[in-house]
């Protein structure tokens, strides 16, 4: 029983993340592929997996659990998670399975799960029930031998049935890329020199196949590739561009070959974070209104989502161009519902999770950097000059992490201080306080004692210092 409490812990609000050995096994994949196919009914599951050591053994017993039910697979190979998610709607099958940690720990790994047409499937929308099944099914030992079995088919990577389901490898790739593409005009680009850091992780192939996609195009681009190859290892670290300490080398490149901004993205490229001329790296929060403002320049009258830590910014623009901004709890199958709710045309968290509606209203890590391409070509302007205005008028702290030992309280704290002086108080997701002329918004995790605390002024940096310097007293005098 254990052993089985153990395994549950590893399914989270959104997804699946877990320690490895402890917490995430094949036995538990097996068993997770047999509750997803109980569970959403399937008859056809396509699987990737990101470039871990531990993806691909997992992805097998997951595909095993499912062809034990029945479920046909299509094994797509090394994704990233918009490929998966594309797959689930190019294909016009039941779902879908990522086998990937992102941006976590070496000895960690995970899943990201849809329905039909990328539907994300959460805690409300079906993975509680799967998390039960899982349970039920846990009590059975793991079939080492047919695993083993099922590896060898596998391996000659040829279609084979399996106790009446098939299993069989299949690309989209390039159906993929010219999704992708299908959201700009490629003959509006003009000479770009781009660095691109996949940290060795899954987007390096995508770019490879959208470099050819523009070569024969003779879309002017260039790309100066940095950590590019697919190494489980991950031998420049762990692929997370928000730690500070992994920005060095992107910004380096930048400066080095002179190149017009710069692209990095975490190990399964659902997100992307961007780098101007100059090598500086730009907020998240200021590409959600960058690209607002782009879609509602070729579609007035649109909606746009955001979430609720950074968010003046965007509603400034938003009304500025003529749309609707419409605030929703963060957290991806928050957007997409919310996304879904409202027919919204683009949706953006301040973490560079970026959805859009013509992708079935899923995240992408690609579809940003190829829309600020063509902005930057279109409008003739350098990336720091069509942020700077944004940064100026409101700048902001970026996410700060606090390990505390009793979050909840402490956020109280914070409320009691300001509730005086606060003209506004929103608990959409977590605590928000709004003043005159500044904001911030206070979340507690659900699986860790940190609280996360954003906050961000009126064209006043100063301020904005002050303020954050003010929250971290409070909540650090009673530690």
């Amino acid at each position: 029983m254990v052993a089985i409490e153990n395994a549950l812990r590893c399914f989270k609000a959104y997804d699946i993340r877990g320690k490895l050995d402890e917490e995430l096994t094949e036995h538990l994949a097996w068993c997770l592929g047999r509750a997803y196919a109980l569970v959403v009914q399937a008859k056809t599951v396509a699987l990737g997996a990101d470039v871990r050591a531990t993806s691909e053994p997992l992805k097998r017993a997951l595909a095993l659990g499912l062809l034990s039910e029945g479920v046909n697979v299509i094994d797509l190979g090394m994704t990233g998670t918009e490929e998966v998610y594309f797959a689930a709607q190019h294909l016009q099958i039941d779902g879908a399975i990522e086998v990937t940690a992102s941006h976590n720990p070496i000895d960690y790994n995970g899943m990201k799960l849809v329905r039909h047409n990328a539907r994300p499937i959460s805690g409300d929308t079906g993975l509680e029930d799967i998390k039960q099944q899982t349970a039920a099914l846990l009590a059975e030992p793991f079939p080492l031998q047919q695993f083993k079995q099922f590896c060898q088919l596998a391996d000659s990577e040829v279609a084979f049935s399996w106790h009446g389901a098939k299993w069989q490898r299949q690309s989209i790739l390039a159906a993929y890329v010219d999704c992708m593409l299908s959201f700009i005009k490629a003959a509006a680009i003009k000479p770009l020199k781009l660095v691109v850091n996949a940290g060795n992780g899954a987007a390096g192939h995508v770019i490879d196949a959208i470099e050819a996609v523009f070569s024969h195009a003779q879309v002017p681009v260039e790309f100066i590739k940095l950590h590019h190859q697919a190494d489980a290892s991950f031998p420049n670290g762990i692929p997370n561009p928000l730690l500070v300490e992994n920005r060095a080398a992107t910004s380096a490149a930048v400066i080095a070959h002179k190149a017009d901004f710069g692209i990095a993205w975490d190990g399964d490229f659902d997100r992307c974070f961007l780098f101007d001329e100059s090598g500086h790296f730009i907020e998240g929060y200021y590409i959600v209104g960058l690209l607002a403002a782009a879609f509602l320049q070729k579609n007035p009258g649109q909606k746009i989502i955001h979430d609720p830590r950074l968010y003046w910014n965007t509603e400034h623009i938003v009304r500025q161009q003529g749309g609707v901004s419409v605030l929703s709890k963060t957290g991806h199958a928050f957007i997409k519902e919310r996304m879904r709710l409202e027919d919204a045309i683009y949706g953006g968290e301040m973490s560079a999770h970026h959805y859009f509606r013509d992708f079935a209203y899923c995240d992408s890590g690609m579809i940003p950097w190829l829309l600020v391409a063509e902005l930057v070509s279109v409008s003739g302007q350098t990336l720091s000059s069509l942020v700077q205005q944004m940064i100026s008028a409101y700048p902001s702290s970026g996410e700060l992490n606090f390990e505390l030992s009793e979050p909840k309280t402490l956020m109280q704290k914070v409320q009691r201080h300001y509730q005086a002086a606060a003209l506004l108080q929103d608990f959409t997701d977590g605590l928000s306080m709004e003043f005159t002329d500044w904001r911030f918004n206070l979340r507690s995790s659900n699986t860790e004692n940190v609280l996360r605390l954003n906050v961000e002024s009126k064209a006043d940096v100063l301020l904005m210092e002050q303020k954050v310097a003010e929250i971290i007293s409070i909540l650090t005098e009673a530690e």
